[in-house]
């Protein structure tokens, strides 16, 4: 087995401090690379060694793939951890990682390639066996065919991007004689954002719930599920809150689609961490995309499973087989994961700016995952996500009460955050019973700003 002696975290913020407590925990040496805008960062200060890459363009430094190359081979890293976006969905990179004797830790590029393009991962999820939104088979640019495809499967119809996500380039059509229209919206959208116009249609659920599966491959045929998250409350298609497991499954859907999930993956050959998302609605499930990385919301998997997630990654990027196997897996309590924002927890205007007093919550089951301290000065060049928050319980009303209690002890003073929005979701009927769907939540946001 190859042992990585010292990883480069090609990422930022919370992200790149979770893996360089995990590699700390292993006896691995971390570089962290950075922008001038992150230099006082906290995962700048704790690494063993940090180098600049760029000034606070994320196309000039944290996309910048020659000047991470270049780090990774004046620290003499022999692995690199994407984390999660930036570059962590990049094929290209991955490749040109491993071409310079590097370990890349996630999966094999050509199965980032795969599940990256949209039209492609549906194609190749059917032939995996996983259950699929009703649709076209691929991309579609005829309007005869889409109109063909759209009586097939019966309006309302949503037109997706074939690559990228976050809602860009999706639209969703209720009648044909919107149809060219949209499909020429969500082309040029598309085509604006990812530079690929390509498009592709499905049946438009009503109103399902997102349900993911954590799913880890060890790249010879081998894999296990571990587990469900819930993560339907969204606004615009940005996670806000997710749980484990799901308030809306039982054991036996969890077991079910699970096996299927974990089929697929050792049938790919698949390495690493993945996610399998779905949306539910009525007891069934339709896949919607993977991603190949680790997602924001895996503490929850970690704390209903007992797994480091991010330790798991790195001895599979090693050689070495799964830590755990399937059987073995017990499935205990609940969690739930907060994303804290550095926005206005009503117009969620963004709140860059100094952190002038900060102290995180404690006490038993309680973890917070952020770069965050007092005097720390929030950039606006990236993504406004400052901390997460995660809670357990062993059970969700227990979970819902220590998170309560949590988020009254949470202090950032400064700037604006989004604690106040999740103490008020904490308060909703339906949300401590349970009862939400993806559009829940900007419902709920319009109701909230009527009152």
């Amino acid at each position: 087995m190859a042992q990585i002696k010292k990883l480069l975290i090609a990422n930022r913020g919370e992200i790149a401090l979770r893996i360089h407590r995990a590699c700390h925990e292993m006896g691995i040496q971390t570089v962290a690379v950075h922008s001038t805008a992150d230099a006082d960062a906290m995962h700048v200060r704790l690494a063993d060694q940090a180098i600049c890459i760029g000034p606070p363009p994320a196309g000039e430094s944290y996309l910048n793939i020659p000047n991470i190359i270049s780090a990774a081979e004046v620290s003499g890293a022999d692995a690199i951890h994407p984390g999660y976006g930036f570059l962590s969905e990049n094929a290209k990179f991955a490749e040109i990682v491993e071409l310079h004797n590097l370990m890349f830790v996630g999966p094999k590029p050509e199965h980032i390639r795969t599940m990256g393009d949209k039209v492609e991962a549906k194609r190749t999820a059917g032939a995996l066996g996983l259950p699929l939104v009703p649709g076209s088979d691929g991309a579609v640019s005829d309007l005869a065919e889409a109109k063909a495809i759209a009586a097939r499967v019966g309006y309302p119809v949503i037109i997706k991007a074939a690559s990228g996500g976050g809602g860009r380039g999706m639209k969703v059509c209720e009648s044909e004689d919107q149809l060219e229209t949209l499909m020429a919206q969500a082309g040029s959208e598309a085509k604006a954002a990812f530079g690929d116009a390509t498009v592709y249609i499905e049946k438009y659920l009503g109103n399902p719930r997102h349900i993911e599966f954590q799913v880890f491959g060890d790249g010879n045929g081998n894999a296990i599920h571990l587990g469900e998250r819930d993560c339907s409350l969204q606004r615009r298609h940005q996670k806000v809150l997710e749980e484990a497991p799901s308030p809306a499954l039982g054991a036996e859907d969890r077991a079910r689609m699970g096996a299927i999930c974990a089929k697929a993956m050792a049938d790919m050959g698949y390495r690493g961490a993945g996610t399998i998302e779905f949306l539910w609605e009525d007891g069934e499930f339709y896949f919607i995309e993977m991603n190949t990385r680790l997602q924001v919301e895996h503490p929850v998997t970690e704390m209903i499973t007992g797994v480091d997630l991010v330790r798991e990654q790195i001895r599979i990027a090693e050689g070495h087989p799964l830590s755990v196997r399937q059987e073995d897996l017990v499935f205990h309590g609940h969690a739930i994961e907060c994303r804290i924002n550095a926005e206005d927890a009503r117009t969620f205007a963004p709140s860059p700016g100094k952190v002038t007093y900060y102290h995180a919550p404690g006490g038993m089951h309680v973890r917070v995952d952020s770069g965050l301290y007092a005097g720390y000065r929030i950039p606006p060049y990236y993504d406004s996500m400052i901390a997460k928050l995660i809670v357990y319980g062993r059970t969700r009303e227990g979970c819902l009460m220590r998170l309560r209690r949590a988020l009254e002890e949470f202090v950032i003073d400064g700037v604006k955050t989004t604690i106040p929005l999740h103490q008020a979701l904490l308060n909703d009927p339906d949300f401590q019973r349970g009862d939400y769907t993806i559009k829940w939540l900007e419902e709920w946001l319009a109701r909230e700003d009527a009152a």
